[in-house]
Order: structure tokens, then C-alpha cells, then sequence
């Protein structure tokens, strides 16, 4: 199943429209709206698996994909675990901050991740590149 979701959330539109969904998720929680939350909430469900699979792996973003799926499985301890820590760190800072209607915050704190995970995902490109057909990758890990 992990397989099926990354190969088709490698694919460039589904990745860079969850990256741009980031500001959405907290638009629910500002406004206090459960059925805005249905309806992100839902996107977010389906975004992974509403695109086709690529055609190749050149894009950066599917490189970024792939590289995060290998990452998960082997979970090495690197500096790319520290960026996603810090990413989510400030996810929750911003849900709180919109939480609190603290429109300042919640900005500077959701640009803040935003930037965080295109740093993160240059880490998880570069990390699908030194792994992807070196024979470093393990094939029971991404079949």
C-alpha cells in the first residue's frame, strides 16, 4: 500500500498542490468551521492518489517523493530528521497562533514551514539520488 500511495504522490501535481495546501489547513481552524476541516481534510486524503503515477523520475519533486519514501523505511538519524522536527514544530505553531487568531504568527510561522519542507525536500531528493539504483536501496523496501 505504501508503495501504491508514494508512486502516485511522486507524481510533480500531487506534490506541489499539498505544498500549497499548507496555508488551507488553517484557514478551518481560524475560522472555527468543522465543514471547511471536512473539506481540507478530504483533499488531503485524496491528493495522494488522485494523480497518476510519473512518467519518470526527473522532476525534483519526484525525486523529493521517492527519496521520503526511502527515507521513512530506513528512518536514518540526519539532519534531514532534525528539518522535518523543525517543520513540524512550526505546523503546530501555526495552528496555534491561528488557533489564537494571531494573524502575524500564523504567517510568519507558516512561511517558516513552508520554506522548512522545500529545504527538507532538496534533502530528500539528494537522499533519493545517493540511494536510487546503487544498490544501496533494499528491493523488499520500495516493491
Amino acid at each position: 500500500m505504501r508503495r501504491w500511495v508514494f508512486r502516485r504522490h511522486s507524481n510533480p501535481w500531487s506534490a506541489w498542490t499539498r505544498w500549497l495546501t499548507t496555508p488551507l489547513v488553517l484557514v478551518p481552524i481560524w475560522n472555527r468551521d468543522w465543514r471547511q476541516g471536512a473539506v481540507v481534510a478530504a483533499w488531503l486524503a485524496a491528493n495522494p492518489v488522485v494523480f497518476p503515477e510519473p512518467r519518470d523520475d526527473k522532476a525534483f519533486a519526484t525525486r523529493a517523493m521517492l527519496g521520503e519514501e526511502l527515507w521513512v523505511v530506513r528512518r536514518p538519524r540526519d539532519a534531514a530528521m532534525a528539518s522535518n522536527a523543525a517543520g513540524m514544530a512550526l505546523g503546530v505553531l501555526a495552528v496555534v497562533a491561528a488557533r489564537r487568531r494571531r494573524l502575524g504568527l500564523t504567517v510568519v510561522a507558516t512561511v517558516a514551514e513552508m520554506a522548512l519542507l522545500m529545504f527538507y525536500w532538496r534533502q530528500m531528493a539528494a537522499y533519493y539520488d545517493e540511494n536510487h539504483g546503487t544498490g544501496n536501496n533494499d528491493a523488499a523496501e520500495v516493491a
